[in-house]
Protein backbone atom coordinates (compact mmCIF):
# COMPACT_ATOMS: atom_id res chain seq x y z
CA UNK A 1 0.00 0.00 0.00
CA UNK A 2 1.49 3.33 -0.79
CA UNK A 3 0.83 6.29 0.84
CA UNK A 4 -1.83 7.40 -1.14
CA UNK A 5 -3.87 4.49 -0.66
CA UNK A 6 -3.50 5.33 3.00
CA UNK A 7 -5.04 8.76 2.54
CA UNK A 8 -7.69 7.73 0.22
CA UNK A 9 -8.71 5.16 2.89
CA UNK A 10 -8.74 7.68 6.14
CA UNK A 11 -10.99 9.74 3.37
CA UNK A 12 -13.04 7.06 2.59
CA UNK A 13 -13.60 6.48 6.49
CA UNK A 14 -16.91 7.40 7.84
CA UNK A 15 -16.20 9.81 10.89
CA UNK A 16 -17.96 12.13 13.35
CA UNK A 17 -18.67 15.48 14.45
CA UNK A 18 -19.63 16.06 18.06
CA UNK A 19 -22.41 19.07 18.05
CA UNK A 20 -22.61 20.84 21.76
CA UNK A 21 -24.35 24.39 20.31
CA UNK A 22 -25.94 25.53 17.06
CA UNK A 23 -24.43 22.54 15.08
CA UNK A 24 -27.11 20.69 17.11
CA UNK A 25 -30.35 22.10 15.39
CA UNK A 26 -28.53 23.44 12.32
CA UNK A 27 -25.46 21.34 11.18
CA UNK A 28 -25.58 22.15 7.31
CA UNK A 29 -24.19 19.27 6.23
CA UNK A 30 -25.51 15.96 5.37
CA UNK A 31 -24.98 12.91 7.60
CA UNK A 32 -26.07 9.36 8.18
CA UNK A 33 -27.08 9.47 11.47
CA UNK A 34 -26.97 11.23 14.41
CA UNK A 35 -27.53 10.61 18.52
CA UNK A 36 -26.74 11.25 22.08
CA UNK A 37 -23.03 10.97 22.96
CA UNK A 38 -20.98 12.47 25.86
CA UNK A 39 -17.65 14.09 25.64
CA UNK A 40 -15.75 13.60 28.95
CA UNK A 41 -13.16 16.38 30.07
CA UNK A 42 -15.08 19.37 28.63
CA UNK A 43 -18.27 21.77 29.91
CA UNK A 44 -20.52 23.69 27.38
CA UNK A 45 -20.87 27.34 28.36
CA UNK A 46 -21.55 30.37 27.01
CA UNK A 47 -17.87 32.19 26.56
CA UNK A 48 -17.81 33.32 22.95
CA UNK A 49 -18.69 36.73 21.88
CA UNK A 50 -20.45 36.38 18.43
CA UNK A 51 -19.99 39.21 16.24
CA UNK A 52 -21.22 37.80 13.17
CA UNK A 53 -23.86 34.77 13.13
CA UNK A 54 -25.64 35.98 16.35
CA UNK A 55 -23.89 40.04 16.78
CA UNK A 56 -22.33 42.28 15.21
CA UNK A 57 -19.18 43.87 16.22
CA UNK A 58 -20.83 46.85 17.88
CA UNK A 59 -23.31 44.80 19.69
CA UNK A 60 -21.69 41.07 20.04
CA UNK A 61 -23.85 38.12 20.83
CA UNK A 62 -23.05 35.32 23.22
CA UNK A 63 -22.54 31.81 21.99
CA UNK A 64 -21.29 28.38 23.20
CA UNK A 65 -17.74 26.75 23.56
CA UNK A 66 -16.37 23.86 24.83
CA UNK A 67 -13.93 24.50 27.92
CA UNK A 68 -11.98 21.95 29.68
CA UNK A 69 -13.31 20.12 32.96
CA UNK A 70 -16.58 18.28 33.37
CA UNK A 71 -18.68 16.70 31.04
CA UNK A 72 -20.53 17.53 28.14
CA UNK A 73 -23.62 15.91 26.25
CA UNK A 74 -24.43 16.88 23.15
CA UNK A 75 -24.94 15.22 19.65
CA UNK A 76 -22.77 13.00 17.44
CA UNK A 77 -23.39 12.79 13.95
CA UNK A 78 -21.94 10.14 11.79
CA UNK A 79 -21.17 11.69 8.50
CA UNK A 80 -19.81 9.29 5.21
CA UNK A 81 -16.35 9.00 4.57
CA UNK A 82 -16.79 10.14 0.63
CA UNK A 83 -18.09 13.68 2.54
CA UNK A 84 -15.34 14.37 4.37
CA UNK A 85 -13.63 16.74 2.22
CA UNK A 86 -16.71 18.92 1.33
CA UNK A 87 -18.30 18.25 5.02
CA UNK A 88 -14.69 19.59 7.00
CA UNK A 89 -14.75 22.60 4.60
CA UNK A 90 -17.93 23.45 5.16
CA UNK A 91 -17.36 23.04 9.30
CA UNK A 92 -13.93 25.38 9.01
CA UNK A 93 -15.63 28.14 6.90
CA UNK A 94 -18.28 28.06 9.68
CA UNK A 95 -16.15 27.39 13.21
CA UNK A 96 -13.24 29.13 12.67
CA UNK A 97 -13.92 32.11 10.63
CA UNK A 98 -11.97 33.89 13.71
CA UNK A 99 -9.83 31.50 15.45
CA UNK A 100 -12.01 31.70 18.38
CA UNK A 101 -12.44 28.07 18.29
CA UNK A 102 -9.57 25.26 17.98
CA UNK A 103 -10.54 21.67 15.79
CA UNK A 104 -9.98 18.89 17.94
CA UNK A 105 -10.49 15.28 17.81
CA UNK A 106 -11.93 14.02 20.99
CA UNK A 107 -13.55 10.95 22.23
CA UNK A 108 -17.14 10.46 22.55
CA UNK A 109 -19.09 7.71 23.81
CA UNK A 110 -22.41 7.20 22.56
CA UNK A 111 -25.65 6.10 24.27
CA UNK A 112 -25.30 2.35 22.96
CA UNK A 113 -21.83 2.62 24.88
CA UNK A 114 -20.27 2.79 20.99
CA UNK A 115 -16.75 4.72 21.64
CA UNK A 116 -15.68 7.17 18.58
CA UNK A 117 -13.26 9.62 17.71
CA UNK A 118 -15.10 13.19 16.57
CA UNK A 119 -13.88 16.62 15.30
CA UNK A 120 -15.25 19.20 17.59
CA UNK A 121 -14.80 23.02 18.30
CA UNK A 122 -13.22 23.83 21.77
CA UNK A 123 -12.95 27.20 22.76
CA UNK A 124 -9.48 29.18 22.68
CA UNK A 125 -9.49 31.34 25.71
CA UNK A 126 -6.62 33.21 24.79
CA UNK A 127 -8.29 34.79 22.05
CA UNK A 128 -10.13 38.25 22.30
CA UNK A 129 -13.80 36.82 21.96
CA UNK A 130 -13.59 34.86 24.62
CA UNK A 131 -15.66 36.26 28.06
CA UNK A 132 -15.91 34.05 30.70
CA UNK A 133 -19.38 35.45 32.18
CA UNK A 134 -21.32 33.30 34.80
CA UNK A 135 -24.08 34.98 36.46
CA UNK A 136 -26.94 34.26 34.26
CA UNK A 137 -28.36 38.25 34.56
CA UNK A 138 -25.49 39.55 32.68
CA UNK A 139 -25.97 36.41 29.71
CA UNK A 140 -29.59 37.27 29.57
CA UNK A 141 -28.83 40.66 28.98
CA UNK A 142 -26.16 40.88 26.10
CA UNK A 143 -28.49 36.98 24.10
CA UNK A 144 -31.78 39.10 24.18
CA UNK A 145 -30.00 42.42 22.39
CA UNK A 146 -28.01 40.67 20.12
CA UNK A 147 -28.52 39.63 15.73
CA UNK A 148 -26.39 38.49 13.83
CA UNK A 149 -26.44 37.46 9.99
CA UNK A 150 -27.69 33.89 11.13
CA UNK A 151 -30.71 35.51 13.25
CA UNK A 152 -30.87 36.54 17.17
CA UNK A 153 -28.91 34.90 19.99
CA UNK A 154 -32.48 34.75 21.40
CA UNK A 155 -33.21 32.23 18.76
CA UNK A 156 -29.73 30.60 19.30
CA UNK A 157 -29.88 29.81 23.18
CA UNK A 158 -33.63 28.81 22.97
CA UNK A 159 -33.20 26.30 19.92
CA UNK A 160 -29.79 25.07 21.73
CA UNK A 161 -31.90 24.12 24.93
CA UNK A 162 -35.21 23.17 23.51
CA UNK A 163 -33.03 20.45 21.00
CA UNK A 164 -30.84 19.24 23.98
CA UNK A 165 -34.19 19.00 25.74
CA UNK A 166 -36.03 16.69 22.68
CA UNK A 167 -32.71 14.53 22.95
CA UNK A 168 -33.30 14.06 26.53
CA UNK A 169 -30.21 15.85 27.29
CA UNK A 170 -29.91 18.70 30.23
CA UNK A 171 -27.69 21.25 30.89
CA UNK A 172 -28.80 23.47 33.78
CA UNK A 173 -26.53 26.23 32.64
CA UNK A 174 -28.21 26.76 28.77
CA UNK A 175 -31.37 25.53 30.21
CA UNK A 176 -30.90 28.75 33.25
CA UNK A 177 -30.14 31.18 30.37
CA UNK A 178 -33.10 30.00 28.60
CA UNK A 179 -35.90 29.81 31.15
CA UNK A 180 -34.95 33.72 32.39
CA UNK A 181 -34.85 34.90 28.14
CA UNK A 182 -38.83 33.08 28.04
CA UNK A 183 -39.30 34.88 31.65
CA UNK A 184 -38.25 38.60 29.99
CA UNK A 185 -39.90 38.17 27.19
CA UNK A 186 -43.47 37.38 28.19
CA UNK A 187 -42.74 40.19 30.67
CA UNK A 188 -42.47 42.95 27.48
Amino acid sequence: MTAGDGFRAEAERDFWVFAYGSLIWNPGFAYKSREPARLRGYHRRYCIQSKIYRGTPELPGLVLGLEKGGDCEGIAYAVAGELRSVTMDYLRERELRTSVYHETIVGIETRDGGAHDAYTYVADRAHEQYVPIDEVGALVDIIEQAAGVAGSNYEYAINTWSNLSAFGISDSAVERVAVELMRRSQRA
